[in-house]
């Protein structure tokens, strides 16, 4: 029987807070309506939504099973307090798709509106994928989905689908080298978010 790494709970929980940091940060420039990086403010962004992220966070806690010193990782990121937000760090959440290697000197064109609001679509998609794949539940994610974007734009529906899309094939396919009982155990999660998620 091989044995499987343990994953230490502080790595895990780095993955989770910066997912969740993406959906703060995006969520803070879609509140501006005006996608001008100058016009962004995290902590009036999260001021009114203390609930929200509170039941995010205890989410977290929960399902993560991290106590107080894991916990502690997200002040210690900073994603939930006032910080600017900048064009590369969206570049970042929305996994580099808007970058121009013809111009890798020069990325004041990240801070053009029309982009940043562009790479909050495609961040806001990916991170709450990304969020929901590291805590594998359900519950956290509709809190989530209201943290990035008020508009409904963004739904547990939505965020499974694309989380199915992405991160399945890999795990499911015949060459993909994962063992049976793990490709049993996807297919078992996804039946299960499906009928939570997305039911008829």
């Amino acid at each position: 029987m091989t044995k499987r790494a343990e994953i230490h709970p502080q790595s895990y929980a780095r993955t989770v807070f910066a997912a969740l940091g993406g959906v703060v940060e995006i969520g803070a420039v879609n509140h501006t309506g005006t996608w001008d990086l100058a016009d962004v403010s995290v902590g009036d962004f999260l001021a009114p939504r203390g609930e929200a992220v509170a039941r995010v966070m205890a989410a977290v806690r929960t399902i993560g099973r991290f106590d107080d010193a894991v916990m502690a990782i997200a002040d210690e990121l900073g994603y939930l307090r006032e910080h600017p937000v900048e064009a590369p760090w969206l570049l970042l959440w929305s996994a580099g798709i808007t970058w121009d290697p013809e111009s890798p000197e020069d990325l004041a064109y990240l801070e053009d509106p029309r982009v940043v609001r562009r790479m909050c679509r495609m961040g806001a998609d990916l991170q709450l994928a990304n969020l929901l794949d590291a805590l594998t539940t359900a519950g956290i994610v509709r809190d989530a989905c209201e943290l990035v974007d008020d508009s409904g734009r963004n739904t547990p529906e939505n965020v499974f689908r694309m989380w199915r899309v992405a991160r399945l094939p890999d795990v499911l396919r015949p060459d993909s080298g994962a063992p049976e009982w793990g490709k049993a155990g996807y297919r078992a999660y996804d039946a299960e978010l499906e009928r939570s998620l997305a039911p008829g």
